[in-house]
């Protein structure tokens, strides 16, 4: 399964070599917005903008909401996971009701 992760784009770091340090859930890391700044939406002008990050490269450009809403399911998966990684520790294979 492939995963996009939003992140806000916080700066530029060469525009150039089309890098920018983006905020994920806290994180900052550098990606490559090759696959998002064109000579429509130049480098320069991606500051703010949201965007699925996968293995290092912003895929596509996002709105807010639609950030939000991935972040509130990422959150709301991990804790599933994190539940049924419990159950399978304890023994229990089915949920208790």
């Amino acid at each position: 399964m492939c995963l996009g992760i939003p992140g806000q784009i916080t700066r530029i770091i060469s525009a150039r070599e089309r890098r920018a340090e983006v905020a994920i859930n806290g994180v900052r890391r550098e990606v490559n917005i090759a696959c998002i700044a064109d000579a429509e939406h130049p480098a320069e002008s991606c500051v703010g903008d949201w965007v699925l990050v996968h293995v290092g490269f912003a895929m596509s450009r996002i709105s807010a909401e639609e950030a939000a809403l991935t972040l509130d399911v990422l959150t709301q998966l991990g804790e599933a996971q994190l539940e049924m990684d419990r159950m399978r520790e304890s023994g229990r294979t089915e949920p208790v009701a």
